[in-house]
């Protein structure tokens, strides 16, 4: 079985009960996540050997964390434990007009303060097939980002696929600092996902003229972004996004492109009734990397992304608690409003 490594940092989640705001509400209700735990417990549940790599404290937080990932059949056995605290983020729930928002509090975090030297690569990636890292960890510090630089070096010298989502997040760096980084990193990345404000923050490539809520009319567009990013970086023929026209925070549609050395594949669109619109494109990301790990064709790859993907919108919390079998039904229009028994 081929085995993935992902790395990043590992947060509480604390949201609000009963969907009120933060600024209203005395009680939260607790989960964990993050980007790249996300991905390997999706990867996990599909049935992949995922291995997730972190920093979080010796203590009871800590312990919680891994055992959520240990629930769900990750790998945690080379997480460093010890440092400070366990970064935490606020989510508030959108509605309506009232777009959803996350506030951060991950300053001093155990894993922020780590040092690079910390994560042996050889020891960490020896047997490892794939690497993955979103854009959100070199955000984080000096060192977390020398780190995915020494990660993605080894990957590049030991044949390790480099496996990357932008994940642009304007609340962490400013877009000089994602671009100045992100394109020293892009050189060893063989897979990049990226949505529509991914490619121009993170990269300065601009994806179309329109606004961010109608992506699917101007998917063509997008098409030329992406393929600029194959040009670009030469090592990087596989580059994948979903488009959304989004018409509330309930209400949205979504597809997926992929260009793989030069070919595009699209998806069906799916209308949603979003549940929960945290994590979709770490659920995203897992069902592509399920499809590569597994030799699926192209167009099963980029069909099975965009399943798992939508499935998430219906799930609270950051993990994508799906099985194989449940993003198949999608993908096969079988699911429909009956009973599964």
């Amino acid at each position: 079985m081929k085995k993935i490594v992902t790395f990043g940092e590992m947060m509480l989640r604390l949201k609000p009960v009963e969907n009120q705001r933060i600024i209203q509400t005395d009680q939260y209700s607790g989960l964990y996540g993050g980007a790249e735990a996300n991905v390997a417990a999706s990867l996990s549940l599909l049935g992949d050997h995922a291995e997730f790599l972190s920093k979080v404290p010796d203590n009871a937080v800590g312990q919680a964390a891994i055992g959520t990932l240990r629930k769900y059949g990750v790998d945690t056995s080379k997480i460093i434990q010890g440092g400070p605290r366990l970064g935490i983020y606020f989510f508030e729930k959108g509605a309506s007009v009232r777009n959803t928002s996350v506030v951060y509090d991950r300053a001093g975090s155990s894993f922020a303060v780590s040092s690079s030297d910390e994560y042996q690569w050889e020891s960490i990636l020896q047997d490892a097939d794939y690497f993955y890292f979103s854009g959100i960890t070199p955000a984080i510090s000096a060192e977390t980002k020398q780190a995915v630089f020494d990660a993605v070096k080894y990957c590049n010298e030991h044949d390790v696929r480099v496996i990357c989502d932008l994940n642009y997040r304007g609340k962490m760096w400013s877009e000089k600092e994602a671009q100045e980084t992100m394109n020293q990193l892009m050189p060893y990345v063989n897979v990049c996902l990226a949505n529509d404000e991914d490619f121009e923050s993170a990269l300065g490539i601009k994806a179309f003229d329109g606004d961010m809520e109608h992506g699917i009319e101007q998917k063509e567009d997008f098409i030329k972004g992406m393929k600029k990013i194959t040009e670009k970086y030469p090592n990087c023929q596989t580059v994948a996004s979903v488009l959304r026209n989004i018409h509330s925070v309930e209400s949205s549609q979504w597809t997926a492109l992929m260009v793989d050395h030069g070919e595009v594949f699209e998806t069906p669109v799916y209308n949603m009734h979003v549940w929960e619109g945290v994590a979709g494109g770490d659920a995203f990301a897992a069902g592509l990397i399920h499809g590569i790990m597994n030799d699926f064709d192209k167009k099963e790859r980029i069909d099975y992304a965009i399943a798992a993907s939508v499935l998430k919108l219906t799930i609270s919390g950051d993990l994508n608690l799906v099985t194989d079998s449940e993003v198949r039904a999608v993908m096969d229009k079988q699911n429909g409003m009956r009973v599964v028994r």
